[in-house]
């Protein structure tokens, strides 16, 4: 990433709205932007690739659902660059590996540190955990705040967005998909 190019390109935006670049609180504030934009969004690096956070299968013969609830993610909306927050619900049913507890947070962040729409991200944890531990099931439910909405816009603070991607037996067999939904607490909303 530039450093010196994110850190222009927002001393440009201060002098657009009128500000004065050498005001106590604006000194260094282009610089603290960039760097957290880059903080924001590692995963444009290109350092890491999904399915390696996955890390080592383990084979195990397990073949009830592993469900990971309440993982807390931020990422920045590519339409306004605002960010949106909130948490993913994650199962999957083994085929014959299993992961350590930490592998999968490990990719909801990892998608979480890209530019992002909630639906694209869904899809790509889902893909993820599909292409590398090959399941019986994967399914994937994130349920967010977008301060696009909340900040700006309708400004209606406390309105989510649910998104869901249903694989294998999550999305094949509706008493599985219940049993999810029943697990992390979401039994009305999809």
């Amino acid at each position: 990433m530039d450093l010196k190019k994110m850190e222009d390109g927002f001393r440009m935006i201060l002098e657009g709205m009128g500000e004065d670049l050498n005001r106590e609180g604006l000194v260094g504030t282009p610089r603290r932007v960039a760097k957290m934009y880059a903080e924001m969004m590692s995963g444009l690096t290109g350092e890491n690739h999904a399915e390696d956070l996955l890390g080592t299968c383990f084979h195990e013969k397990y073949d009830e659902m592993i469900v990971i609830p309440t993982i807390d993610f931020a990422s920045m909306c590519e339409h306004h660059f605002l960010p949106f927050i909130g948490k993913a619900y994650i199962a999957y049913i083994p085929g014959d590996c299993i992961v350590g507890l930490s592998k999968i947070p490990r990719v909801v962040e990892y998608f979480a540190r890209f530019p992002q729409i909630q639906e694209r991200m869904t899809r790509q944890i889902a893909e993820t955990i599909q292409k590398k531990l090959n399941p019986k099931g994967v399914a994937v439910l994130l349920e967010a705040s977008h301060m696009c909405t909340t900040i700006r816009g309708i400004k209606k603070p406390g309105v989510t967005m649910i998104t869901t991607q249903l694989l294998g037996r999550f999305k094949t067999d509706e008493k599985t998909r219940a049993e999810f939904m029943a697990a992390i607490g979401k039994r009305n909303n999809v």
